[in-house]
């Protein structure tokens, strides 16, 4: 499978799409204006303990303040009274479970905290004391005493060579994890991983003692560099960029990483934009709209609230071609895998609700479900998911870090505030005649002008001349309509003429 990772670097904007087959499987962005915290080190504040949550509100210096859960709170295995770890606490730290977060935690106190997960919608970022410092092979955990094996290396022998390893190389107390990309690292890219990433956490742990709270100790790579950290494994043939000041930044941070890849990175100076080329801005704006068609003709609609997402299924055009169940088991079965590229795509996380069209047969059920589980396999992000229910629904979860595309890319309706509908013409239009009603007797004149929308004037002209004529005759005034362009179809003006 051909895999590349472009990059459209500007100075206001940064995005990069992970293509699979000439298949946009992954797009992320980043702009200098709604730049991501995940990854980052504050030295914060705890503002407000809450006994009755088990957490506590961290002011990191932002707009809002973070939430630090109490099992997300780490406390000195060295110490008796388990004291919370400070900024001034880098021994060996154990999770603060079964702890009350009133015993460990005071308003007012500085504490050390990582963000892992951004800010969504009006919910504050999620915080963290358990640090991890990815690099390209390793992750560190500094305050931790272990070492752990991507999942994602499944031959047992390559495991344990690397745990051997990383057990003679790393430093008494420290915790790593072998990441993906390290299934095939020597000794000596894992040992200067671990050095870089040990010399990394002593400027934070330094720097955090001479800074006041709260106060940004260590920002994350950027996305450009990120690319080469998080996407760029062995499997990916190319890294294509269009900007001449960013190859030369990339290339110079994989000279130092990751030496082999550097032949692989290209930079990218054809006259037609990169994107465009490769036919990434149409997959984009696809990706942000709520339905999306299946090659057979039928449909699924992806619709997101703050607490989940949804996933409808249907038939749409197919109509198959002389079985009602093969229909419907073949529209499900593509809309699992549509499905399960979609979500990536997106980055929809959190709960997911998928309504599949309902079945009758318990194999096509089975199918359908195992169909799924693999389609999703390809996603990096952690995934749980239950079994089809009775009535066709499967309920599951994707980790969720940062805003999904949908929220990145679009804002609110400023006509519908959100809500995705407005009032009918209809509506409105009895909105009007009740308010004229209501108001009628404290004007003496004989005549109100409506200035309306275009659209409305047409239905109170039209469809509803007799209803006007009606209210006419019980007011006892003329009601002239006069259509206004400029006015938004849910706003009107009444005069009132003396």
């Amino acid at each position: 499978m051909a895999t590349e990772i472009l990059i459209n670097a500007t100075s206001y904007e940064v995005r990069l799409a992970l293509v699979e087959d000439g298949n946009l499987s992954e797009f992320h962005m980043q702009r200098p204006t709604e730049k991501g915290l995940m990854g980052n080190v504050y030295k914060g504040k705890v503002v407000r303990v809450l006994p009755g949550m088990q957490a506590a509100f961290v002011d990191i210096g932002l707009e809002r303040t973070g939430f630090l859960y109490v099992d997300d709170v780490c406390v000195s295995s060295d110490s008796p009274e388990y004291s919370p770890c400070i900024t001034d606490c880098a021994q060996t730290n154990i999770r603060a479970q079964g702890m009350h977060i009133e015993d460990i935690l005071r308003d007012g106190q500085d504490i050390l905290v990582q963000v892992s997960k951004d800010p969504i919608g009006t919910k504050g970022a999620r915080l963290t004391c358990h640090i991890t410092l990815p690099c390209r092979n390793l992750v560190f955990i500094p305050l931790t005493d272990h070492i752990g094996v991507s999942r994602k290396i499944e031959d047992e022998e390559i495991r344990t060579q690397l745990k051997n390893l990383i057990e003679e190389i790393r430093p008494q107390g420290s915790g790593f994890i072998v990441r993906t990309v390290a299934e095939h690292a020597n000794g000596e890219e894992l040992e200067a991983d671990m050095e870089y990433l040990m010399l990394l956490w002593e400027g934070i742990v330094d720097r955090s003692l001479h800074m006041e709270a709260p106060s940004l100790v260590h920002e994350d790579l950027d996305i450009t560099l990120r690319s080469i950290r998080d996407f760029f494994t062995r499997d990916v043939d190319a890294l294509i960029i269009d900007d001449q000041q960013a190859y030369e930044k990339l290339l110079a941070h994989v000279k130092t990483f990751a030496p082999l890849l550097a032949e692989k990175i290209i930079l990218y100076k054809d006259s037609t934009p990169l994107f465009e080329a490769n036919n990434i801005e149409v997959e984009i704006s696809r990706a942000i709209e709520k339905k999306v068609w299946l090659r057979s003709g039928g449909y699924i609609i992806i619709e997101s609230t703050e607490a989940l997402s949804v996933i409808d299924v249907n038939t749409g055009r197919y109509v198959g071609k002389s079985d009602l169940n093969d229909t419907i088991f073949k529209t499900n079965m593509e809309a699992a895998i549509e499905i399960a590229y979609q979500l990536r795509l997106r980055n929809i996380g959190g709960i997911i609700i998928i309504d599949f069209i309902d079945m009758e047969d318990d194999r096509h059920r089975e199918e359908l479900y195992s169909t799924f589980k693999e389609a999703v396999k390809k996603d990096k992000s952690r995934i749980n998911i239950l079994k089809l229910s009775e009535f066709g629904l499967v309920q599951m979860t994707r980790k969720r870090n940062s805003e999904n595309l949908h929220q990145l890319m679009c804002e609110p309706c400023h006509y519908c505030a959100g809500e995705g509908m407005i009032k009918s013409r209809r509506t409105i239009c009895y909105d009007i005649f009740r308010k004229i009603t209501r108001h009628s007797r404290k004007h003496k004149g004989n005549t109100i002008t409506l200035r309306v929308h275009p659209k409305l004037a047409d239905l109170l002209h039209n469809e509803e001349e007799q209803t006007r004529t009606r209210v006419e005759k019980d007011i006892g005034k003329r009601i002239i309509v006069a259509a206004s362009k400029d006015l938004h179809i849910e706003k009107y003006e009444i005069i009132w003429q003396k």
